[in-house]
């Protein structure tokens, strides 16, 4: 596992002293309460206050004084340390840990590789399978495990092919 994940982008300057909006790529905005410091682009924030609002949250930022300066960091990455991170809850993971593993079925039949996440109601997860890619909704009863460790997702074939874009 790698010692940092990403937990959201840098949207705009939001005011003018100084202030960041971001977009969350967290279970809810309210996880950014927990972060004492984040790094953006190797360089290390000293978090001054967090607010959440309508699915963002906006940060206050030692260093970030004005407007002119959280415009700088518009489109930057937050990362954070793993270690300062809070644990997800109990069948919940973090994206970073998921990219990469390879999408078996219940049989061990492999179908390729979990690309990408799209954040919605249910997130929509992408199968790289060579130049093709295939997107099918993370819901219950689709994918039956998931091994962060081997990284593995275990899919129901049968439902995988009724709920997949091809």
């Amino acid at each position: 596992m790698e010692k940092t994940l990403t937990v959201g982008i840098i949207l705009k300057p939001q005011g003018i002293r100084g202030e960041v909006k971001v977009k969350p790529f967290t279970d809810c905005a309210e996880d950014f309460r927990a972060f004492k410091r984040i790094f953006l682009d190797g360089e290390e924030y000293k978090v001054l206050s967090v607010r959440t609002g309508g699915g963002c949250a906006y940060l206050g930022l030692r260093g970030v004084p004005d407007r002119n300066a959280a415009e700088l960091l518009r489109n930057k990455e937050i990362v954070v340390l793993r270690e300062e991170a809070p644990e997800p809850e109990e069948g919940r993971y973090y994206i970073s840990d998921l990219l990469g593993s390879g999408i078996y079925t219940e049989e061990g039949e492999l179908l390729g590789t979990l690309a990408d996440v799209r954040q919605a109601a249910t997130d929509i997860y992408t199968l790289a399978q060579g130049e093709k890619e295939v997107l099918f909704p993370a819901a219950k009863g689709v994918i039956t495990a998931v091994s962060v460790e081997e990284k593995k997702i275990t899919v129901d074939k049968k439902r995988f092919f009724e709920v997949a874009v091809l």
